[in-house]
């Protein structure tokens, strides 16, 4: 039969093809709809059937799966893929970045300057000819003098490098990006029937001609014919704008389209058109062949009004604030600095000195504007997008590796920054390997489950045949590669477990399907959120029906009116009946953390009906009214199924809390069910104040009198609300956007949300950050996430968390490190203009040092590693400042000190190294070793800080991981290396002279000393903090214990000297009160017997000690204890420190315990 359908005879071949069509004429046929489409179908095909037929493949065994056959299909019909956009060209990147208007303004006083410089050039060689018939030799400093045009000259180089090193940096990302996105398609996968098995391939390798198997939340990759569909509903907004769903069956609508989405049901298709050649293909290649679209507008104007409507994430609103105020200032200063220097010149020369205007002297204002601009330059924070950029894509790849793949880049460091985790429970939480463990069959409920010979032949046989027919036939049960492992479970797990069942009570589900192809099914109604149940209809043989349900216990429960007994007998079953199963059963199963499932049955018979079967007559129901179709059942079995919690869930959600994340587990399944796995994981605990609401329940407590979502009353339940059960997609919807929208807490909500399920689309939009289910999910969902979780793990979402905090951290060290420098040498360049008209830093000096901050200490400070210790501390939230008040500290103190340094250096310094003084040096003359000095001694303070600036949070340690990272030192290094060749042979170029050794010990000198004065500034205000009591923000925390390792081990040694003072004392005392002591104690002459002297030395002791701690606690505000606890009492400062706890035992236990002994 399979070699006979696809071996055609090749008179129906396409001329020049192996096939009956041609891709052009499949393409023809699914640009058509409604019956157009229908009556070409059967006019030129005659049915879904021949067009299988004419390209060679089967209906349910799919092509022959040989590599020369799919070779031959891509070749004739074409790949699965529409071909990107060509990337952008080096030499465009480079255009691109010339247009920054800092660079332009940049490039125009470079040329300005050169041209002037030939005027003055000109000038000067007029003055030499009319100078050349006096007496004397021409000054040899006139010949040392740099040419006029070296500024201009160094500028443009200056700007060629960035431009340059960000054309590469942008080229690099772009790599990345087109990687990543590469990835990202190949992980979505497909079910596909060849040579009779069904496989998952990548959706780019499927081919014209392939047998799809579409189901719930599927968006199709391709266009095809509907061989065989269930309850079929599709959703074609995406072509057609219709939002509402369309019906399809292989005989009234059978087209259907890629791009599309599947809402309800399941079914397969022939593939007809792929890549280019299918609908959406098609939109794409339009869309990306012309800059136009349909209303005319222009494609870019159209991607730039998107870009505007998105959102931005958290960090992106803080540093757009930021930068928009560091501009602002930067662009007030330059503009001051040129006014300054303009005016002095105009006043010094024109007014005091009264020389005329010279063209020469435009030269000289150009100068000024040149220096105005370089310092806007430095001022404004450039570095920025980069280091966010390196810090976003080094995250994003490190993060594939713990299953993490990312979508949205920006999902990365929001994600850092998240308060609440609204989390599901199936597969997320738990193993998602679920197993039938318990069963209420017959009135009787076992706890080991029944053999098939035990039960009542009837219901046995009823059970097998509804389970094997009542689940979708992509879901299977097959036993595993390794031997000795558990079968494999592929498809739905919650049916899985059920096929399962099946097999303990020694029966091959796989008989009775083949008995009961999908084909023969008379009507399907799928599962879904609203039903949350399924039921199948299929043919009795004698003009009578069978429909089989599954669900939800309580659900399937209240539809049923009758139940099989233990004999197989049918019962009615009354509503007192419906709650005393629901009691008894399914919340004492639920209680124990399994969920209930609940199987019926409904037969629908021509004539005769017994009790519980419908009759039907000659007439079949109307099965599109599921209504009155699925009532008035038969229950067979409440099943009790168990999805183990993951093992290393609990200590993940630990984690999460504390690191002030709160987990809230949203599920489908029963309240008591849900209790049981949230207590089992750690959501719920018993000093927990939290509690547990069903969707019921939730929406009466938030909505108002006229049933509208009320926020001051959704407000006084979310802080304490740890689980929502049989929860719908529109609770967790109006869950997360109520957490987004409260103002109820100081710092607002930054939720992340799981889903897996396409009605989970709108609330994982909403999100902050929405993770989809990479196994269990919808391609639905996977479209609407920003990350998706390749392994459904929850303990992926903890390891998100790190690395999205990794990133804030990693921006606000390098904003840290930029901030610090930017006001150093706005400070410098600003003052020194004021006071000496000059400035020590040269204009290329500064592109230097910006260069540095740019781009060389983003790639070092953006690529740091992370670790646990991010988990130690608070999430930042939507409003905390991006510059916290350590890293304020810490910039201001290092700028006062470098300021302090640098102005040292610039009016003492040729008296400290023995120089030639540099001040007051003429425009053009040549470059001193003073202001050398000073440059240098400023670029190895900016270097040692860059290592400073690796700890954002007071830690004292700055070395602590720095070996993790080779980018950072490796960096370091060539850093300074390039200052050293700019230093001994920039010459001109740069402004430098050549130093000496000893000139370049001071440099580094100073450079250390940031390293130690840094310590100095994070003691002061520790000491400060000490006082006041314990600050987490300064100093990060581990339960209450300090991560700094320096402060851990100061605070262990003052613990070992209090632990060694107690044993001493309580040595002694012991020693007294027995009477071990022997000999004399004091070197002076008494007469006092040992005990006497043990005495004495044991309450000199104790005043004393006692004397300073209650001066201490006065001093502190703290009400005086006295006794032997006191010696456990922690240095003044460290009080709110549990690690520097020594004693907890009271007064008199240890007394006791000395008396014991």
């Amino acid at each position: 039969m399979y070699r006979r359908s696809i071996d055609m005879s090749a008179s129906n071949n396409v001329p020049g093809s192996q096939y009956g069509v041609s891709p052009q004429q499949l393409r023809e046929l699914m640009e058509l709809r409604g019956a157009d489409s229908l009556q070409r179908l059967q006019e030129e095909y005659e049915s879904v059937e021949g067009v299988c037929q004419r390209l060679r493949t089967h209906s349910t065994e799919g092509i022959a799966n040989s590599t020369e056959d799919l070779l031959r299909r891509r070749e004739v019909f074409g790949p699965n893929e529409i071909p990107p956009k060509s990337p952008k060209s080096f030499l465009r990147l480079i255009w691109e970045a010339l247009k920054d208007t800092t660079l332009i303004i940049l490039q125009v006083a470079a040329v300005v300057s050169i041209c002037l410089s030939f005027f003055h050039a000109e000038d000067s060689f007029m003055e030499e000819e009319s100078k050349s018939s006096g007496p004397g030799p021409v000054a040899s400093e006139e010949k040392e003098q740099a040419p006029p045009w070296i500024e201009g000259v160094a500028i443009l180089a200056a700007v060629i490098v960035v431009v340059f090193v960000t054309a590469f940096n942008d080229y690099s990302k772009e790599r990345q990006f087109r990687g990543l996105q590469k990835k990202i398609e190949n992980s979505n996968l497909f079910s596909v029937v060849r040579a009779r098995s069904v496989v998952q391939i990548p959706v780019s390798d499927i081919v014209v001609g392939d047998v799809c198997q579409i189901k719930y939340g599927d968006m199709l990759p391709a266009d095809g014919l509907l061989i065989q569909g269930s309850d079929l509903k599709v959703d074609e907004s995406s072509l057609t704008g219709e939002s509402d769903h369309v019906t399809k069956t292989p005989v009234t609508d059978p087209m259907l389209f890629s791009g599309t989405t599947v809402m309800e049901g399941s079914g397969r298709m022939v593939v007809t058109a792929v890549g280019v050649n299918s609908q959406a293909g098609i939109i794409m290649t339009l869309l990306g062949a012309t800059d136009k679209g349909k209303d005319g507008t222009k494609g870019k104007d159209k991607e730039k009004k998107q870009e505007e409507k998105t959102e931005k994430s958290v960090l992106q609103q803080k540093l757009s604030r930021l930068a928009i105020q560091i501009g602002y200032a930067g662009s007030a200063i330059a503009i001051l600095t040129i006014i300054i220097l303009v005016v002095k010149f105009s006043v010094k020369t024109y007014v005091m000195d009264g020389l005329p205007f010279s063209i020469r002297h435009v030269n000289t204002f150009v100068h000024h504007f040149i220096i105005g601009v370089t310092v806007l330059v430095v001022a404004v924070p450039e570095g920025l997008p980069l280091a966010v950029t390196i810090s976003l894509a080094f995250s994003v790849r490190k993060m594939m590796k713990d299953n993490n793949l990312v979508r949205h880049l920006d999902a990365c460091e929001t994600m850092g920054n998240a308060t609440t985790i609204c989390s599901d429970k199936t597969g997320t939480l738990t193993t998602n390997r679920m197993t039938v463990v318990a069963a209420h069959i017959g009135g009787r409920t076992y706890k080991a489950l029944p053999t098939y010979e035990v039960l009542p032949a009837n219901l046995a046989e009823l059970l097998v045949l509804g389970i094997s027919v009542n689940t979708n036939y992509t879901s299977k049960v097959v036993p595993s590669e390794v031997p000795g492992d558990l079968p494999k479970q592929i498809g739905n797990k919650t049916e899985c477990a059920l096929l399962g069942f099946v097999g303990e009570l020694g029966k091959n589900y796989q008989t009775i399907r083949n008995h009961y192809p999908e084909e023969k099914f008379v009507k399907v109604y799928t599962f879904n959120s609203a039903r949350k149940s399924m039921s199948t209809v299929i043919s009795l043989g004698v003009g009578g029906f069978r429909l089989f349900t599954k669900g939800a216990s309580e659900i399937v429960v209240k539809k049923c009116a009758y139940v099989l007994n233990e004999k197989g007998e049918v019962e009615t079953l009354s509503i007192e009946d419906q709650k005393k199963i629901e009691v008894d059963v399914i919340d004492r199963l639920a209680s124990e953390g399994l969920r209930t499932i609940g199987l019926a049955y409904k037969d629908f018979v021509p004539y005769h009906a017994e009790l519980s079967q419908v009759e039907i007559g000659s007439a079949p129901p109307d099965w599109e009214n599921m209504d009155e179709t699925v009532t008035n059942l038969t229950l067979l079995a409440i099943l009790g199924v168990e999805d183990p919690v993951r093992p290393e869930v609990p200590e993940a959600i630990h984690l999460c809390q504390r690191a002030g994340i709160t987990v809230r587990m949203v599920t489908g399944d029963n309240i008591n069910t849900a209790r049981s796995i949230a207590t089992k994981c750690g959501i719920l605990s018993a000093d927990d104040t939290g509690f547990v609401l069903d969707s019921k329940e939730f929406n009466q407590k938030i909505r108002d009198e006229k049933g509208e979502v009320s926020q001051d009353m959704f407000d006084q339940i979310w802080p304490r609300l740890r689980v929502l059960a049989r929860s719908s997609p529109q609770d967790k919807y109006v869950l997360v956007k109520g957490l987004i929208a409260s103002k109820a807490t100081p710092t607002r909500q930054v939720v992340a949300v799981t889903g897996d399920g396409t009605n989970d689309g709108p609330a994982l939009k909403m999100a902050d950050v929405g993770f989809a289910m990479g196994i269990t999910g919808t391609d639905v969902a996977k479209e609407a996430c920003d990350i998706v979780l390749t392994d459904d793990n929850f303990t992926s979402i903890v390891k998100a968390v790190m690395w999205g905090r990794n990133v804030y951290d990693s921006i606000a060290k390098f904003l840290q490190f930029q901030l610090t420098v930017n006001v150093v040498a706005v400070t410098i360049a600003f003052v020194s203009i004021c006071i000496i008209s000059d400035t020590p830093l040269k204009t290329v000096q500064m592109l230097w040092v910006n260069l540095i901050m740019d781009t060389l200490a983003s790639l070092a400070l953006a690529t740091e590693p992370p670790s646990r210790s991010l988990l130690h501390r608070q999430p930042y939230g939507r409003t905390t400042a991006l510059v916290s008040g350590i890293m304020l500290r810490n910039i201001l103190g290092q700028a006062v000190f470098m300021i302090l340094v640098i102005f040292l250096l610039l009016f003492y310094g040729h008296i400290l190294v023995d120089i030639e003084d540099g001040l007051y040096a003429e425009l053009g003359e040549p470059p001193s070793q003073h202001f050398t000095l000073v440059f240098n001694t400023f670029v190895m303070m900016t270097l040692f800080n860059e290592v400073n600036a690796r700890k954002i949070h007071g830690e004292h340690n700055v070395f602590e991981g720095i070996t993790k990272n080779p980018l950072f030192y490796c960096i370091w290094f060539v850093t300074f290396g390039a200052q050293v060749i700019i230093v001994q042979l920039g010459g001109l170029a740069f402004s430098t002279s050549a130093l000496n050794l000893e000139q370049w010990l001071w440099c580094i000198f100073f450079g250390i000393m940031t390293l130690l004065w840094s310590q100095v500034v994070n003691s002061i205000f520790s000491a400060i903090h000490y006082g006041k009591g314990r600050s987490t923000a300064v100093h990060p925390m581990l339960d209450g214990v300090s991560v700094d390792p320096l402060e851990t081990s100061f605070t262990k040694k003052k613990r070992d000297a209090h632990i060694f003072w107690i044993q001493s004392i309580t040595d002694l005392q012991t020693q007294v009160i027995t009477g071990d002591v022997e000999g004399p104690l004091l070197p002076v002459p008494n007469n006092k017997a040992p005990r006497d002297q043990a005495i004495r030395v044991i309450r000199a002791f104790q005043a004393g000690l006692h004397k300073r701690m209650a001066k201490e606690s006065d001093s502190e505000g703290q009400p005086e204890r006295v006794g032997i606890v006191q010696l456990g009492t922690s240095p003044p400062g460290l009080v709110d420190n549990p690690s520097l706890d020594v004693l907890s035992e009271s007064e008199d236990y240890i007394m006791s315990e000395i008396e014991r002994k």
